[in-house]
């Protein structure tokens, strides 16, 4: 109940327009935005700052100049004493964030507010305005001009009572149109609109059966979770997309657009009007097929585990021989989970097997393939176009089985299903590992950053990369750096979340000349801060439980054909001759 009057509460600040803007001992609402550096902020990650300092920020505005420097005198003074700075941007692209950060010599992260919802909500109103949070209880202390902020700093980190009144903040208006249009919003269809965002962005996950925790069945299911909704939406916890929309276009791109983003908070902020019409989600069919890709051409049952309440599981190495008598090719593969609630991941391969020394009953190390596997997150899909892998008839799958006890004991029995090609195709599909194994991350540390890197022998088609680490994992990239002496990021992923371990297929695959080092590195948060974090106390070395760390990573691809090797050396002589 409390939390509806706060949202009913909100929408009638927002339906009074910015005169009735967020004051002083106000509740200030978690929110994750991507900073002009790449990187990801969440508010509430500093619970335990002794204050947080948030100014508006306008790349165009000349007049908040002094407000800026103010800002970062406040910061030279309090960053010390734990403090944290950042501004907050809901009108600029990042490019001219960035040139106005330097021009400026701003050191604090200004936070893009691309569908300005966020802005919305706090109700900013001028470039260079001041909010001061205290994070105990997430109240706003301050509001007002840089200057009058000090007085609220101090009686913070003293103690102090909070006495400071709201001060007026000199500099250009910044603009939320969509605030004067809140009659509009209570008139977004959830018939026309509304359903079909959750039919072709949720519903996948949130149904039946799915991953997702509960299922979108129907308006009042939605109503019900609606102020979740908002919540997970402005804290980019779902849609699970993790990657900087700024490095590369993805096929499985998970995210809403900016439009969609608003439509939703907006249609929910507008108290989540039913409006006439059929509802969409009630008449959808519910019975899901057991295969996303359809009744697989082979199944192979995945000798069964039972997983204890409590402790720790090593890896589990089940063998299964290929029941098929002659080679084939796989076009696809799904792993289904027999028990997603403890089973963490699978890894498979083929090859044959050892018979003697210590890894006896084990795959023989080089050559073989793989099958896929499975990660929180996964999902079926086809190989990329006219490619394939051959699995030879008298090969053996080994699948590497990880399991997490939850509390019960639990029955796994996974399955992996494949699908075939009618005849060989094309391309064979192939890929590196980038592996570091000699980690160390310092107990503490909150952004601790190592790498592994390879060099790509022959001129390849690239289809996808994965980043994998452990709880820890902050962020991720993948950089290549060409034989001319250029530099790519091919992917950057600033919110790495071990719930949602993604293997992200480029929308265009992209070639990659011979001899290009490509190199992945992957940060880590060793801190207190972490909620994850099993402990922050310990120096973290590689391991395969989930409480030391890895930095693992994949690249798929092809090798490329002569005519696509001819096209590409005549694009680079006409790039030279221009």
């Amino acid at each position: 109940m409390a939390a509806f009057q706060h949202l009913l509460r909100l929408t009638i600040l927002l339906s009074a327009g910015s005169a009735l803007a967020l004051s002083p001992n106000e509740r200030v609402e978690n929110f994750r935005l991507l900073d002009h550096q790449g990187g990801s902020q969440e508010l509430y990650y500093f619970a335990d700052a002794p204050a947080i300092v948030l100014m508006t920020h306008s790349a165009s505005c000349a007049t908040s100049a002094g407000e800026l420097s103010q800002f970062n005198a406040l910061k030279s003074a309090y960053e010390e004493a734990g403090v944290e700075f950042m501004l907050i941007n809901s009108q600029d692209q990042r490019d001219r964030i960035r040139a106005h950060a330097q021009k400026v010599s701003l050191s604090a992260p200004v936070l893009m507010d691309t569908t300005r919802i966020i802005g919305e909500s706090m109700q900013l109103e001028t470039a260079g305005e001041v909010l001061v949070v205290k994070p105990d209880d997430w109240s706003l202390v301050y509001r007002g001009h840089a200057a009058g902020a000090a007085d609220a700093l101090s009686q913070l980190i003293n103690g102090g009572t909070i006495d400071v009144q709201q001060t007026p903040a000199k500099g250009c208006d910044v603009a939320f149109p969509e605030l004067a249009r809140t009659e509009a919003h209570a008139n977004i269809s959830y018939s026309d609109t509304i359903a079909p965002i959750l039919q072709d962005n949720c519903v996948t996950c949130h149904r039946e059966g799915g991953i997702g925790p509960w299922a979108m069945t129907d308006y009042n299911m939605v109503r019900g979770f609606s102020l979740m909704i908002r919540e997970v939406v402005r804290t980019q916890r779902m849609p699970p997309w993790h990657a900087d929309p700024h490095y590369g276009e993805f096929a499985n791109d998970r995210s809403l657009s900016t439009e969609e983003i608003q439509t939703l908070v907006h249609w929910i902020e507008a108290g989540a009007p039913r409006g006439d019409g059929a509802d969409p989600l009630l008449e959808m069919d519910h019975n899901y097929p057991t295969w996303a890709l359809g009744e697989p051409d082979l199944i192979i049952d995945i000798p069964a585990e039972e997983v204890p309440a409590t402790g720790v599981v090593d890896y589990k190495y089940k063998m299964v021989e290929n029941p098929l008598k002659e080679d084939v090719w796989v076009r696809a593969t799904e792993l289904i989970p027999g028990d997603r609630s403890v089973l963490h991941h699978v890894i498979t391969r083929f090859g044959e097997v050892e018979t003697q020394g210590p890894r006896a009953g084990r795959l023989k190390r080089g050559g073989g393939g793989s099958l896929g596997g499975y990660v929180p997150g996964a999902v079926a899909r086809d190989y990329p176009d006219k490619t394939g892998t051959l699995f030879p008839a008298g090969s053996t799958i080994e699948f590497q089985m990880h399991y997490t006890p939850t509390g019960k004991p639990a029955t796994d029995a996974s399955r992996l299903g494949i699908y075939l090609h009618e005849a060989p195709p094309e391309h064979v599909m192939q890929g590196t590992v980038f592996i570091n194994p000699r980690i160390r991350i310092p107990a503490g540390a909150d952004n601790h950053s190592e790498t592994s890197e390879r060099v790509i022998p022959e001129d390849v088609i690239l289809y996808s990369m994965l980043p994998h680490a452990h709880f820890r994992g902050k962020a991720s990239e993948f950089v290549a750096h060409y034989p001319d002496g250029s530099v790519e990021k091919l992917i950057s992923v600033p919110h790495y979340d071990f719930n949602w371990q993604t293997n992200y297929d480029l929308k265009e695959p992209k070639f990659i000349p011979a001899g290009t080092r490509v190199v992945h590195r992957t940060w880590w948060d060793n801190s207190a801060r972490n909620p994850a974090n099993p402990d922050p106390t310990r120096d973290v070395p590689w391991g395969q439980q989930s409480w030391d760390e890895m930095l693992f990573g994949t690249m798929s691809y092809r090798a490329a054909t002569d005519e696509e090797k001819a096209a590409r050396s005549a694009a680079a002589t006409i790039g030279g001759e221009d």
